[in-house]
């Protein structure tokens, strides 16, 4: 499964006990905020057979890139890989519609259903989102409850390829270092391209390194990023490079990545915003917090639209 959203417009400030626990209430705020655009969805059998016929489908939502708030980087990117927002704000997908149908089909709710994704905490954020119809939990422990509800069986690669300690890099360069090559419909960046690719180098990876056994207990539910998926070193903070952490860099090095990263936390002793791009945003519910406290502050990056 793989998901394509507007870019991160915002994240929080203020103290946070963990790296994780930052890179979730960024997560949060975010999903809170911005629509999805794109799900992909690839269908195996558990040797990683595809259907003859058909084994992707991509869902494209409603959205109106005059109307929604955006990062323009990351709409940018978007509509160089083949997106049409004109045909999306006049034939997408009504979100309620789709999370109807989803939540009848038997792929959630199930634990005959296992779930394949690459560095998917905004994935399954934006997907617990459209399930639940409901803003994410406050916290982390929560939402990973909610997940569990939705998803008993999640398996995020890029966790599997930490695990490794061998391979690293963003979705495509994965790809190219295991050899694999397939017949894309659709560029990078588009889910339901994306979400093929994910699912081959799952099955790859699984016959390399894990001798075909995924070990449920020590990598089912773990979302890349998120809990405790950060190791000390991988999740510090590097002042030097905008507050980024050094997982997040090493990740980098594709659109797909960049589009999917959490911003790194502000430096403690103060923080910088980038100024504003395009417009004017939309005010934020003064009912909904974002940090520590019960009125946690929040900072807008760059972003556009809304009204």
């Amino acid at each position: 499964m793989d998901t394509e959203f507007p870019g991160v417009v915002a994240r929080p400030i203020g103290a946070f006990k963990t790296s994780s626990d930052f890179h979730y209430q960024t997560m949060r705020c975010n999903v809170d905020l911005l629509k999805i655009i794109q799900v992909g969805v690839t269908l195996a059998d558990e040797d990683g057979n595809l259907p003859e016929e058909c084994s992707t489908w991509q869902f494209n939502f409603k959205f109106n890139v005059n109307d929604d708030m955006y990062a323009p980087e990351s709409i940018e990117h978007l509509q160089k890989s083949g997106f049409d927002f004109q045909r999306h704000e006049e034939f997408g997908i009504m979100p309620n519609d789709f999370a109807e149908l989803m939540i009848t089909s038997g792929m959630v709710l199930s634990s005959e259903a296992k779930w394949i994704s690459f560095h998917s905490g905004y994935d399954f954020g934006y997907f617990v989102k459209l399930l639940t119809a409901e803003s994410l939990p406050s916290s982390e422990d929560p939402f990973f409850d909610l997940l569990r509800i939705w998803f008993p069986t999640v398996y995020d690669v890029k966790f599997l390829m930490r695990s490794t300690k061998i391979l690293r890099g963003g979705l495509q360069e994965l790809a190219d270092d295991l050899g694999i090559q397939i017949q894309r419909i659709g560029s990078s960046n588009q889910a339901g391209s994306d979400s093929l690719l994910i699912a081959t180098t799952f099955f790859k990876i699984r016959e390399l390194y894990f001798n075909d056994q995924i070990d449920h207990v020590e990598y089912s539910g773990k979302l890349y990023g998120l809990g405790q998926t950060f190791t000390v070193s991988n999740g510090l903070t590097d002042t030097s490079r905008t507050g980024a952490t050094i997982a997040e860099r090493e990740d980098r090095s594709s659109v797909r990545e960049t589009h999917n990263q959490t911003p790194g936390p502000p430096p403690s002793n103060g923080m910088s915003m980038n100024p504003m791009q395009g417009g004017m945003p939309t005010s934020i519910p003064s009912s909904v917090s974002y940090g520590m406290g019960a009125n946690g502050p929040y900072m807008r990056t760059s972003l556009v639209g809304g009204r």
